[in-house]
C-alpha cells in the first residue's frame, strides 16, 4: 500500500512538473498599451504646473493648454502678460480649415481703429523662436526614422525634433500643437494670434512658425468646429465665430475650480513600453506588426489625478 501511494505521489510530481514546464514554454501574454499606461506607478506621472497651463473657456466647455516656455520663453511670457491682462476674453475663434488648424485672437487686430489694445506690458516685438540649441536638453529620443528631421523624439513631454550636426532642437507640428500666426518677417508673431492643429501633422511648417504649447485637454471641442469657407478656413460672417469666453492662467483660478490633470513622463518606462506596444500591435486585429511608429501618432497619455490621500 506504501509502495502505491509513494508511486501515485511521484507521478503527480512528474505530471505538475510537466505541467509548469509547458506552463513556463507558452510566451507571455503582449500586455496593450492601454494596460501599460493604467499599470504605470505613481513616479512615472507628473503634474500640470498651474504656471504654465492656459484654461481656455468656450462655451461648449474648458480647453486646458500646458504651455512650453522651453522652447519659446519670450513668447510664452507675452502670452501669460496677456492672458492676465485678459486680452483673449471676449475675442474669438475666427478660422476653422479643414485638416489643418483653427485660429484664435482678434480678427480686427490689423485694424489700428478697431484693434482691441493689449493689455500693460505686452511687448509688440518679439524675436523668431523657431528652434532652440539642444544642449543640456534631455532629448528621449525614439529610434524610428523621420522624414522631416535627423532624430525625433520627446523634450520636456512634447513631440520634439533634432537636428544634432546643428545643435537645435524643435518642437514638432503635431495634433494638438499650439503655435504663434505670423506675417511674412520671420519675426512678426508675438503671441497674441494662435493656432491649434486639428488635421493631419503639418510638419513642412516644423522650424518655421513658434510654437508655444498643445493642448492636453479638450481637442474634441475645438476639431468640431464648422470649417469656414475655402481657402483658407477664415469666418466670412462674424456670427460662425466661436467665442471665447476668458482664457485665463490656471495659476489664477481657485484650486476648486481647477483642472487636476497628470501626464506620463516621456523618459518614464511605461512610456517606453506603451510606445513599444503602439510601434508592435500584437493582437487578434493587427495581423502583422507594424516595426514603426510616426512621432505624432505617438500620444501622451493623460489622466485625471488621483484623489489626495
Amino acid at each position: 500500500m506504501m509502495r502505491a501511494t509513494l508511486l501515485a505521489t511521484a507521478l503527480l510530481a512528474l505530471l505538475t512538473a510537466d505541467l509548469h514546464a509547458a506552463e513556463a514554454a507558452q510566451p507571455a501574454k503582449r500586455k496593450s498599451a492601454q494596460e501599460i499606461i493604467d499599470a504605470a506607478p505613481a513616479s512615472a506621472w507628473r503634474d500640470l504646473d498651474p504656471a504654465n497651463t492656459l484654461y481656455m473657456e468656450l462655451p461648449a466647455g474648458r480647453v486646458v493648454i500646458e504651455l512650453a516656455p522651453g522652447f519659446a520663453p519670450e513668447h510664452v511670457a507675452n502670452i501669460k502678460t496677456m492672458a492676465k491682462g485678459r486680452f483673449w476674453d471676449g475675442l474669438n475663434i475666427y478660422r476653422s480649415q479643414d485638416n489643418f488648424v483653427v485660429q484664435f485672437g482678434d480678427p480686427d487686430g490689423e485694424d489700428a481703429g478697431k484693434a482691441k489694445p493689449y493689455p500693460p506690458g505686452t511687448r509688440t516685438h518679439l524675436p523668431a523662436e523657431f528652434t532652440r540649441s539642444d544642449q543640456g536638453v534631455r532629448f528621449d529620443r525614439l529610434p524610428d526614422a523621420d522624414g522631416w528631421a535627423p532624430q525625433v523624439g520627446f523634450v520636456d513631454g512634447f513631440p520634439a525634433a533634432r537636428d544634432p550636426k546643428a545643435g537645435k532642437v524643435w518642437m514638432a507640428h503635431c495634433y494638438g500643437v499650439v503655435g504663434a500666426g505670423r506675417n511674412t518677417p520671420p519675426d512678426s508673431s508675438i503671441g497674441a494670434e494662435l493656432y491649434v492643429v486639428i488635421g493631419q501633422a503639418p510638419r513642412a511648417l516644423d522650424h518655421q512658425l513658434t510654437v508655444v504649447g498643445r493642448v492636453v485637454k479638450g481637442m474634441e471641442l475645438l476639431s468640431v468646429i464648422p470649417r469656414g469657407p475655402a481657402p483658407m478656413g477664415f469666418y466670412t460672417d462674424p456670427k460662425q465665430r466661436t467665442p471665447i469666453l476668458s482664457i485665463k492662467l490656471a495659476s489664477e483660478v481657485p484650486k476648486a475650480e481647477r483642472t487636476r490633470l497628470q501626464l506620463l513622463r516621456t523618459d518614464s518606462q511605461a512610456f517606453r513600453d506603451a510606445t513599444e506596444a503602439r510601434r508592435n500591435r500584437v493582437d487578434d486585429f493587427y495581423t502583422q506588426p507594424a516595426g514603426h511608429i510616426d512621432l505624432c501618432n505617438v500620444p501622451l497619455p493623460v489622466r485625471e489625478a488621483p484623489a489626495a490621500r
